[in-house]
C-alpha cells in the first residue's frame, strides 16, 4: 500500500512494486488481493501487456469509506441469521449480537453523512 501510495505513475506493475517495497513478488500478490477485497487496490489491463497493472484511486480514503457498505450490509445480516437461528442464546449472546447488527445499521445509515462531510472537507481544503 506505501508503494501505491507514492507511486508516480496511475499504475505500476507486480514486479515494480515488489522491487520498490523490497519485497517478493508472491508477497505482493497476497498484499494486492487483500488490498482490492479492501476496497483500497485494483487491477486495470496494461495494452499490449499479458498482465494487469495495480492501481489505487486518487481518493482511495473515500473510495474505501463506499466500499465498506457491503461489508457493513454482510455482519448485519450474519447478527440477523444468528439471532434467528439460535433462539436459545443466552442474553449476553444475544445483546452482543443485537449490538452488532444494530451497530452495523446504524454505521451505514450514516456513512451518506460521512461521505458528504468528507467531499465538503476536500472542496475546502482545495
Amino acid at each position: 500500500m506505501g508503494y501505491l501510495l507514492v507511486a508516480d505513475r496511475e499504475a505500476v506493475n507486480a514486479e515494480e512494486i515488489a522491487e520498490g517495497a523490497g519485497v517478493s513478488r508472491g508477497s505482493v500478490s497476497q498484499s494486492v488481493r487483500r488490498l482490492r477485497e479492501m476496497g483500497f487496490a485494483d487491477l486495470v489491463e496494461s495494452p499490449g501487456n499479458r498482465s494487469r497493472l495495480v492501481t489505487m484511486d486518487e481518493d482511495v480514503w473515500g473510495g474505501f469509506l463506499r466500499n465498506e457498505r457491503s461489508y457493513l450490509k454482510r455482519q448485519r445480516e450474519l447478527a440477523e441469521s444468528a439471532l434467528e437461528r439460535l433462539p436459545g442464546l443466552s442474553a449476553h449472546a444475544r445483546n452482543r449480537l443485537r449490538n452488532m447488527h444494530d451497530y452495523m445499521a446504524w454505521l451505514d445509515d450514516y456513512h451518506d453523512t460521512l461521505l458528504s462531510r468528507w467531499e465538503e472537507y476536500k472542496a475546502r481544503r482545495d
